[in-house]
C-alpha cells in the first residue's frame, strides 16, 4: 500500500476543545487519520525532527508510543517524509550514529535515556538474578548482587545506570531504595548460643538477628514469620534485624508452604485485631436504609456462583416491563455502606488492595464478618446493593440505564453447573429467565468482538484436592455459557459505569477510576507474527485492529491444533499489562473506550473506589484529588501484579506435588521452548511444565539462533517448537518447584 498525500487531499486534524478550558482535548486517531496527521505535522513543520512523544504532545492525541513509531515507520519506508527532513533517520526521533548510544535498546524508539539515575521496581528472578525494571528502558537494568544495597524483589529503588558494552544491555547499583515491597518474611529459625539467625526462603537476602528472648516458643529449625526492623542501611555489618511475628512449625508441609507465599509476597495471612473487632462491631441496620434506596425485593433477583463460593458479591434481576421491555439489574454488594474512610478495616482493605485465590484457600480482602456475613447476597436474605440496571428493547439494545443504591432479596442460589443445565436441558428453576438473559448476553458479545475485542481464554488449571490438601486429579476449568453470561453482564456495568463517569461533565473532567489496556507493543508483536509464521500462521499486524483479529483467529485455530495451542501464552506475553488509572487510554482487549471495575467490591479495592466516587456524583459533581487517587490506582495495580505471582507459584507448587505422585512414569508432551541446556517440556496430560536436559537426551542437540529448532549432533534429526514427544519424569523438587524429564522419543 502506497501512502501518497497532497495539500488538497490531506483533511484537517480536528481536535475537540472544552468550552470552559479552552484545552484540546486529546483524541485517539485510527490508522489512516493517524498518518495524515504525522504527514502534515512535517510538511508544516519542515527541518525538525520529531521524537513520537513529541508527535503525541505536537498532535494533542493519546495514541500510545509503539503506534505513532509504527505509523511513522510506514510514512518512511514509502519515502513521504523524506523532503522535510534534513537527516535519514533509525529511527522515530534517532538519527544516524555510530556511537554506543544508537545500539541501546530502549522504549518504543525514543532517543536512549542517558547514564544516570533512575526510579524502577526491583525483580529477583528464580535463578537469583537479579534486575530493575524502569519505564525508561526497553531492557531490565542488570544489578550485580554486591550493587543491591539491601534492595529485595519488589522494592521501588532508585538505582544508577551504566551500560554494557559486552552484553549490550544497561547494567546498574542501587543507590536508594524509596520504598519496600514489604518487612514481613518467611524463614527458618536456626539457634546458636546467644543469638538467633531466621534464613529467609527468598534468595539474596541475608539472615536477619533476632533475640533469643523473644522467639514466641519457636524452636530450632522451625519456619517462622519476621518483620525486619532494620535492613542495615545505617549499621556497619549491613546486618539485617528484625522479630519473631509468628511461629508456623516444622517446614515442608503444603499448609506452610502456601503460607509462605501469601506472606514473601507481602500478603498478611491474618488480620490485625483492631481490624477484627471492627468488623464485629459493624450494625446491620437494613431496615432504616430501605426508605433511601429502590426496593427490588419484589423483583425475581438469584446468584450465580462457583458450588463452594462464600461471598457471593454480584446477583442478577429479571422483569418484563409493561411496554414489553426486558428490565435487567446487575446488583452489587454494597461494601462502602458498611466500611467507611479512614477507618482500620478501609486502611487494612487498600493495603490488601485485592483477595488472593491460591489452590487450596484463599486470603481475602476483607474479615469474614464482611465478606461472607454482611455483604454476601446470600438467598433469602434482605441484602443492601449498588446497582446498575438496564432496559433491553426486543433487539436486544440497551434504551435506558440507572445507576443507584437498592436493596434486594435473593431467591435462588445457583451453582454455574445447576444453571448450564438450565440453559441445556431447558427445564428448571427460572427457566424463561436464565433463557432470555442468555440470548440478551450473546447479543452483547457478539458486538463486543465485532467491534475488536479479543477472544482470548486461557487455560485455567484447577486440582482435585484429598482431606490433606494433595492433589489427587489435574484438570482445566471448562467455560461454559453460564460463566460467559454473567460475564457479559457484568462486563456491561462497569462499561456503562465508566461512561456515565467520563461524561459527567462536559469539557471538564472528574477523576475516575479507570481499568485500562494499552495495544501491545509493535515490536513484541512483529517478533511473534515472524514466529508463528513458522508455525503455519500467518498474522495482519498493519493495525491494532487486525491485530485483534489476527490473534483471534489464532485462537480459533488453537481450538483444533495443538502446535498452533502453544502459540497462545507467547501471543499473551506481547499483550500490555491491564491496570488501574486515573487517565482513561481505553481497554484494547475488550475494545471498550471506557471501562472500569465496579462488580467485586468484596474481593478488590478498586471498586470500592469506583463505587464511592460514583455514588458521590450520582446527584452532583464532586472532584475527588487526582493526584491522590492515580497514587492509588498505583499501589492497587502492584497488588494485582504480585496476587497473580502468589496464584502462579501456588499452582506450580501443586502442580510439582502431584508430579512426585508419578516419578518414573512415561508421559506425552510438546516442546514449548529451548534453550543452550535443554528442552522445556509441557506435559499434554497434566498441564505441567518441565525440563528435559540433553545430558539426558539420547543425544545432544545443536539449537539454532531462533531457538525454534535443534538439530541432533549424531543423527541429525530436527527437533521443533510445538513438536510432540515422550518424556520420562526423573525427579520433581518442591523447593525448586521444578520437574526434571528425560527425552525418551522425538
Amino acid at each position: 500500500m502506497h501512502y501518497l498525500f497532497s495539500g488538497k487531499n490531506l483533511p484537517t486534524l480536528i481536535i475537540f476543545m472544552s468550552k470552559k478550558t479552552g484545552v484540546p482535548r486529546e483524541r485517539k486517531l485510527a490508522s489512516a487519520d493517524l498518518l495524515k496527521a504525522i504527514y502534515k505535522l512535517y510538511s508544516e513543520n519542515p527541518g525538525k525532527k520529531f521524537t513520537s512523544g513529541h508527535i503525541i504532545e505536537k498532535l494533542r492525541i493519546s495514541n500510545n508510543k509503539d503506534s505513532v513509531k509504527h505509523a511513522h515507520s510506514k510514512l518512511e519506508a514509502e519515502g513521504v517524509l523524506q523532503p522535510f527532513v534534513s537527516a535519514p533517520r533509525n529511527k522515530v526521533g534517532e538519527p544516524n550514529s555510530n556511537t554506543r548510544s544508537a545500539t541501546r535498546e530502549t522504549r518504543s524508539g525514543e532517543a536512549p535515556p542517558q547514564r544516570g539515575t533512575y526510579e524502577g521496581t526491583v525483580d529477583v528472578t528464580r535463578s537469583g538474578a537479579v534486575f530493575v525494571t524502569t519505564k525508561e528502558f526497553e531492557k531490565d537494568v542488570f544489578v550485580p548482587e554486591k550493587f543491591m544495597n539491601t534492595a529485595q524483589h519488589g522494592d521501588t529503588v532508585m538505582v544508577s545506570v551504566y551500560f554494557s558494552a559486552r552484553r549490550n544491555r544497561p547494567d546498574g547499583e542501587i543507590v536508594k531504595v524509596i520504598k519496600r515491597a514489604t518487612e514481613n518474611f518467611i524463614g527458618t529459625l536456626q539457634l546458636m548460643k546467644n543469638i538467633g539467625v531466621v534464613v529467609p526462603d527468598r534468595l539474596n537476602m541475608p539472615g536477619v538477628v533476632v533475640s533469643v528472648d523473644h522467639l514466641m516458643g519457636a524452636n530450632d529449625g522451625d519456619k517462622v514469620t519476621v518483620k525486619v526492623t532494620d535492613f542495615g542501611e545505617n549499621n556497619r555489618l549491613k546486618r539485617y534485624k528484625g522479630e519473631i511475628t509468628g511461629v508456623l512449625g516444622t517446614p515442608g508441609t503444603s499448609d506452610i508452604e502456601m503460607k509462605s507465599i501469601l506472606i514473601n509476597h507481602g500478603f498478611n495471612i491474618l488480620f490485625p485485631e483492631d481490624v477484627v473487632k471492627e468488623s464485629e462491631k459493624i450494625y446491620d441496620d437494613i431496615e432504616a436504609e430501605v426508605k433511601h434506596r429502590r426496593d427490588f425485593r419484589g423483583i425475581t433477583t438469584f446468584t450465580i456462583d462457583p458450588f463452594d463460593a462464600k461471598d457471593f458479591d454480584d446477583a442478577l434481576s429479571f422483569q418484563v416491563l409493561p411496554n414489553g421491555n426486558i428490565e435487567i439489574g446487575v446488583h452489587i454488594a454494597d461494601v462502602t455502606h458498611y466500611i467507611k474512610p479512614n477507618t482500620a478495616l478501609d486502611r487494612e482493605a487498600y493495603y490488601r488492595s485485592t483477595s488472593v485465590y491460591l489452590v487450596d484457600r484463599v486470603c481475602p480482602m476483607l474479615p469474614e464478618r464482611i465478606s461472607n456475613e454482611l455483604c454476601s447476597l446470600r438467598p433469602f436474605e434482605d441484602k443492601l446493593t449498588f446497582s446498575a440496571v438496564f432496559e433491553f428493547d426486543e433487539a436486544h439494545n440497551v434504551v435506558n440505564k440507572w445507576f443507584g443504591k437498592t436493596i434486594i432479596h435473593s431467591t435462588r442460589r445457583f451453582s454455574y453447573e445447576e444453571a448450564q443445565k438450565v440453559l441445556e436441558t431447558a427445564e428448571g428453576d427460572l427457566v424463561h429467565e436464565l433463557l432470555t438473559m442468555n440470548k440478551i448476553a450473546y447479543a452483547l458479545r457478539k458486538k463486543r468482538f465485532k467491534n475488536g475485542a479479543i477472544n482470548f481464554e486461557t487455560e485455567e488449571v484447577k486440582f482435585r484436592l484429598d482431606e490433606n490438601g494433595v492433589p489427587v486429579e489435574v484438570f482445566v476449568k471448562e467455560r461454559k455459557d453460564s460463566n460467559m453470561l454473567i460475564e457479559d453482564y457484568m462486563l456491561l456495568a462497569n462499561k456503562e459505569v465508566a461512561y456515565f463517569m467520563s461524561h459527567k461533565e462536559k469539557g471538564v473532567e472528574v477523576p475516575y477510576i479507570y481499568r485500562i489496556h494499552d495495544e501491545p507493543d509493535i515490536n513484541k508483536i512483529a517478533d511473534f507474527a515472524l514466529f508463528a509464521r513458522t508455525m503455519g500462521v500467518k498474522m495482519n499486524i498493519d493495525t491494532p485492529k487486525h491485530i485483534a483479529e489476527s490473534l483471534n483467529n489464532l485462537a480459533k485455530l488453537a481450538e483444533t491444533d495443538d502446535k498452533v495451542k502453544m502459540l497462545t501464552p507467547l501471543a499473551i506475553r506481547c499483550m500490555a499489562k491491564a491496570a488501574y488509572s486515573t487517565d482513561n487510554i481505553g481497554h484494547y482487549g475488550l475494545a471498550f473506550e471506557y471501562y472500569s471495575h465496579f462488580t467485586s467490591p468484596i474481593r478488590r479495592y478498586s471498586d470500592v473506589l469506583a463505587h464511592r466516587i460514583l455514588f458521590e456524583n450520582l446527584k452532583s459533581t464532586v472532584r475527588v484529588n487526582k493526584e491522590k487517587l492515580e497514587e492509588e490506582c498505583k499501589h492497587i495495580s502492584a497488588q494485582e501484579r504480585k496476587a497473580a505471582e502468589c496464584e502462579r507459584e501456588s499452582v506450580k507448587y501443586k502442580q510439582v506435588e502431584y508430579i512426585q505422585q508419578h516419578i518414573g512414569g512415561t508421559f506425552d508432551g510438546i516442546i514449548n521452548g529451548m534453550n543452550d541446556r535443554g528442552f522445556f517440556i509441557e506435559l499434554t496430560a497434566y498441564f505441567a511444565e518441565g525440563m528435559a536436559i540433553f545430558a539426558r537426551c539420547p543425544e545432544n542437540f545443536d539449537v539454532e539462533p531462533s531457538r525454534l529448532r535443534a538439530k541432533g549432533a549424531r543423527t541429525g534429526k530436527t527437533v521443533t517448537m510445538g513438536q510432540s514427544v515422550k518424556v520420562q519424569i526423573v525427579d520433581a523438587v518442591l523447593q525448586t518447584r521444578q520437574i526434571d524429564m528425560k527425552l525418551l522419543e522425538y
